[in-house]
């Protein structure tokens, strides 16, 4: 049996998590791993105590137009890098790694050119944490070193979306 590279092992996990997932949309899972140690997970969902657009039966930025990456004011839903930093104490999340995986959830697959949205990066950045790995495909990924989003300020240039 051939073993997995780490980066997909755990990336397989956050695939897992975002199955959990409650948005009409899309559906993210997130865990945050140090040195080895799975830390915390998070998954699209409302606030606790809310109810999710599956429940409700619609998603209003779907039912608006809206596209992704834009008016997240407007989504009932928590993201999943917010419900795993949430999870996880900062002293936890200093140089730790994000694994994020996006799931249509029509069951197309895997959200293709996936990001962050520009309210998670600033989280991820005022946690401590030291990089990002995003699936692509089952076995590709790309490791984000989240310095970058912190010198290619996109919020100065006022780009929308991702």
């Amino acid at each position: 049996m051939e073993r997995r590279d780490k980066y997909n092992y755990y990336l397989d996990i956050a695939q897992t998590v975002a199955e959990r997932g409650t948005c009409l949309r899309r559906n993210y899972g997130a865990i945050i791993v140090k040195n080895d140690e799975i830390i915390s997970t998070g998954y699209v969902g409302a606030p606790r105590g809310r109810k999710n657009c599956s429940d409700v039966g619609f998603c209003i930025r779907q039912k608006m137009g809206i596209p992704r990456g834009e008016r997240y004011e407007m989504c009932r839903s928590v993201h999943a890098e917010a419900n795993a930093i949430i999870s996880a104490s900062r002293n936890e999340l200093i140089d730790s790694t994000l694994y994020l995986v996006g799931l249509e959830a029509d069951g197309s697959g895997i959200v293709a050119n996936s990001s962050c949205c520009s309210m998670c990066k600033r989280m991820v950045i005022n946690a401590g944490i030291k990089q990002v790995v995003i699936r692509d495909t089952r076995d590709d990924f790309r490791i984000i070193d989240v310095q970058t989003w912190v010198c290619d300020d996109e919020s100065l240039d006022g780009i929308m979306g991702y």
